[in-house]
């Protein structure tokens, strides 16, 4: 436990204490994301005192993880395991497509940043080359950081082919990355809810650690090959946000921006996958998985009946639209997320005592 709390700590104390930092670098340079404004065909809420907010504080996030895990293993003298480095390689290397956005965003004042489809094939190439090495470096006992098989709180009998296993989780981190990027809309929702997801899957590696076949072969051991460093790396990631939370909650003084957005959005998928529940991702990220819904609810119901399901997408959009305070929403959604979380951690744990 000594690794997790230095980790978590560590990362918690340089993302509070260094975003304000990254907010001086950027306000003397006048970086900030262009702020969307309505028009005759189409309405936005009333974003207007946001306007010079500086973007782009996910590099104060990332900073903080990668340097928080990497002095972690160095203060207790232990290596870090192949499952932390490719976490750390799969949230790094969106936090760049990430970063590419944001860049348009602020130095083009373009406020949809790059194109879509140049967006979704970033994710992609970081997401296949995660998906391959996932299933190398097998440790003594045979086990590579992934599984082909599909997983809810262990693997499944469903074992895919390799092809459709890089689909997969092609799919699973492009799902995660866009989820977690439609929810950082309202100051502190998208940073608050993924905290919990950290820290629910902190307690997950911790628990799968001490269950490990690796010490005691039984029936309700977990096949995961590297559960504490998982853990190690979800402790990070949980202080990083939890730090930037004081400098983004309303009125922010900061957004993450898609570097932060898609950088948690693939830490979150990343640790699905490698803890071998990513059948529970629906509940332990329930907030994000819900506001994507919302945005395709939307654009299937214009499509097909020419009707929009609500006055705007994604979700936190419509409430403001109806008048709710921006804290309000904010903390409202943050108790479903909270809500989603306990009943996956409830599964998780209810199908350890039933086995």
């Amino acid at each position: 436990m000594k690794l997790v709390i230095v980790a978590g700590a560590l990362s918690l104390l340089i993302s509070l204490l260094g975003t304000p930092l990254l907010i001086r670098i950027l306000r003397s340079h006048g970086y900030s994301q262009a702020i969307r404004q309505s028009t005759a065909g189409e309405n936005y809420p009333a974003h207007e005192g946001k306007r010079g907010t500086p973007s782009m504080g996910g590099l104060a996030i990332l900073v903080a993880v990668v340097v928080a895990y990497a002095a972690a293993h160095l203060a207790t003298w232990t290596p870090p395991s192949v499952s932390g480095l490719l976490a750390l390689f799969l949230m790094l290397g969106l936090g760049v497509v990430g970063l590419a956005d944001d860049y348009l965003k602020i130095f083009r004042q373009r406020s949809t940043g790059i194109r879509a489809r140049t967006k979704l094939f970033g994710q992609a190439i970081v997401a296949l080359a995660f998906a391959y090495l996932a299933t190398r470096f097998p440790d003594d006992e045979g086990l590579t950081p992934a599984s082909r098989a599909v997983s809810f709180t262990r693997d499944t009998a469903l074992v895919l082919p390799l092809a459709l296993f890089l689909l997969w989780v092609w799919f699973l981190v492009t799902a995660s990355t866009n989820a977690v990027n439609l929810t950082d809309g309202l100051d502190g929702l998208a940073t608050g809810a993924a905290v919990m997801t950290f820290i629910a899957y902190t307690l997950i590696g911790v628990w799968q650690f001490g269950q490990s076949c690796t010490f005691d072969a039984f029936n309700r051991c977990y096949l995961v090959r590297d559960p504490f460093d998982l853990a190690v790396f979800a402790a990070a990631v949980a202080g990083a946000c939890f730090g930037f939370l004081w400098w983004n909650t309303a009125p922010a003084k900061i957004f993450m921006g898609d570097t932060g957005s898609l950088s948690l959005g693939g830490a979150i998928a990343g640790l699905a996958i490698m803890s071998r529940t990513e059948m529970l991702l629906p509940l332990l990220g329930g907030l994000f998985v819900i506001i994507a819904l919302s945005v395709i609810g939307q654009v299937g119901s214009f499509k097909l009946t020419g009707k929009r399901m609500f006055k705007m997408a994604p979700l936190h959009h419509h409430f403001e639209m109806m008048g709710w305070p921006e804290i309000q929403i904010v903390v409202r959604f943050w108790i479903v997320q909270g809500l989603c979380i306990a009943a996956g951690l409830a599964l998780f744990y209810g199908e350890w005592v039933r086995s």
